[in-house]
């Protein structure tokens, strides 16, 4: 097929041009200077703009790990330098995440492998009787690891107002009154919208329950004070805190933590293992964080948490915030012009966001739109309902059974289908890949793709046949 000129591309303006001077310049990370190539000839710069499933790496935790890898050694279990030398950097690493957390003194902070792997953790130590409350606006992480306690899911409200006026209801109205945990978000991985935090910890405090933050899309883009917004635990990820090799945290209370079995049984977790004489096993089990970190524990994906809490400690949040908001700004002020675009949204237009925007194209399948950004623009978003089945549903005004899954849809380009398009940013991404973006949707939506798409194996394709 012939292609057009990529306008989109050519007239973007530059970062100098357009940036806010009041804003910092975007951070060094990974990937920035990549080229992919496009369906219709010749490369581009890649525009990574899907940083709420995982964002590149900051370029300083690529260079600390770098730093330290010749050292690396056993954790926990060498008399050798190099261990110790591991274990104090792995132990440290427990108290930058602590202070990046603003955690209480005797908070524990537990190393998992995800906010998943955090989540599903606690969800194994809450007491027998426990009752857990969950907004069905969660994303999957946070809304299905409590399958074995009494769970009450929450109807998506339609204001933060209405968010604190729903758990309150619910929770006066729990019986047997024992104890109660509470999850939710603090920033939505589909609409990007913040959730009053701080007011839903002082709801659940006041009928006696307990409350869990899901800090994975807060953390990377707002600092996150346990103390402040009064929460008894954290979870994120670091994949998302600009942080690669799968690793996660679960900070905040101890005594949960303490009086249930370890979340994984082996060494590492056990303090003395010894037989009876009736030839069974006793053992004594450690009361800190390592009686959930059974295993060799993932140092450098430890070492590279605390290496991006420090990195962004040090640019300052005040910076980082100010900057995303003006990349905020330019997409949804881009978007509000093409009539066919609508953004989702659960709090209305004017509630306070992080950069994820989520939105649907009328006459496009979303998994089409997606694939087309990609092969003629270079643009990277994402397309399905984001592991938020029940949210994405409700925003889009659809039943139970209508298709759709996380992850592209079978229908084909053209035809309706239940999933929507996000796009994502943060800390790294320069002007000029959002207004790259925009571009390519007025593009798209006023001419049409320049290729034609087939669906294989679930994905909408560019057709090379």
């Amino acid at each position: 097929m012939s292609a057009r000129p990529n306008t989109a591309t050519a007239t973007a303006v530059s970062v100098a041009e357009s940036a806010d001077p009041c804003c910092a310049a975007p951070l060094p990370v990974l990937g920035r200077d990549v080229t992919v190539p496009l369906v219709t000839g010749g490369e581009v710069t890649y525009a990574a703009l899907d940083y709420a499933a995982s964002a590149p790496a900051l370029q300083r935790v690529w260079d600390d790990v770098a730093a330290y890898a010749p050292y690396y050694g056993s954790v926990h279990r060498g008399a050798g330098y190099l261990s110790q030398l591991s274990t104090d950097l792995f132990e440290n690493s427990r108290v930058t995440v602590a202070e990046f957390l603003d955690c209480r003194p005797g908070d524990q902070v537990v190393f998992t492998r995800s906010t998943t792997d955090s989540l599903n953790l606690l969800a194994r130590v809450v007491p027998a009787d426990c009752e857990v409350f969950v907004f069905e606006t969660e994303h999957h992480a946070s809304l299905l690891p409590w399958q074995d306690a009494r769970v009450t899911y929450l109807n998506a409200p339609r204001t933060p107002e209405q968010a604190v006026a729903t758990l309150e209801r619910a929770l006066a109205d729990r019986d047997p009154y024992g104890p109660a945990l509470v999850c939710v978000t603090g920033a939505s991985n589909v609409t990007g919208e913040l959730w009053p935090v701080k007011e839903l910890a002082a709801a659940a405090h006041a009928h006696g329950a307990r409350i869990v933050l899901d800090a994975a899309q807060l953390a990377p883009h707002h600092p996150v004070s346990v103390q402040e917004l009064d929460v008894d635990w954290v979870a994120f990820s670091g994949h998302k805190l600009y942080a690669p090799f799968g690793s996660g945290v679960l900070a905040g209370r101890s005594d949960w933590l303490q009086e249930a079995e370890p979340y994984l049984a082996g060494g590492g977790a056990s303090r003395k293992v010894a037989r009876r004489a009736d030839g069974g096993v006793d053992v004594e089990w450690h009361t800190t964080a390592a009686r959930h970190e059974a295993g060799s524990p993932n140092v450098i994906g430890v070492y590279s948490i605390a290496s991006a809490c420090k990195a962004l400690t040090e640019a300052g949040f005040d910076q980082l915030v100010a900057r995303e908001q003006h990349l905020i700004d330019t997409v949804r002020a881009g978007l509000a012009e093409v009539p066919e675009v609508k953004v989702l949204s659960l709090f209305g237009d004017d509630a306070p966001r992080v950069g994820v925007i989520s939105f649907v194209v009328e006459g496009w399948n979303s998994s089409h739109f997606a694939a087309a950004l990609s092969a003629e623009y270079g643009i990277g978003v994402r397309d399905g309902l984001f592991c938020a089945h029940p949210l994405v549903r409700t925003l889009l005004g659809s039943e139970a059974q209508d298709p759709g899954e996380c992850g592209a849809p079978e229908a084909a380009p053209g035809e309706r289908s239940l999933n929507a398009i996000r796009v994502s940013f943060g800390a790294g991404t320069p002007d000029e890949h959002v207004e790259r973006f925009v571009g390519a949707v007025k593009e798209l939506v006023r001419d049409g793709a320049q290729w034609k798409y087939r669906t294989e194996d679930g994905r909408c394709v560019p057709d090379r046949g």
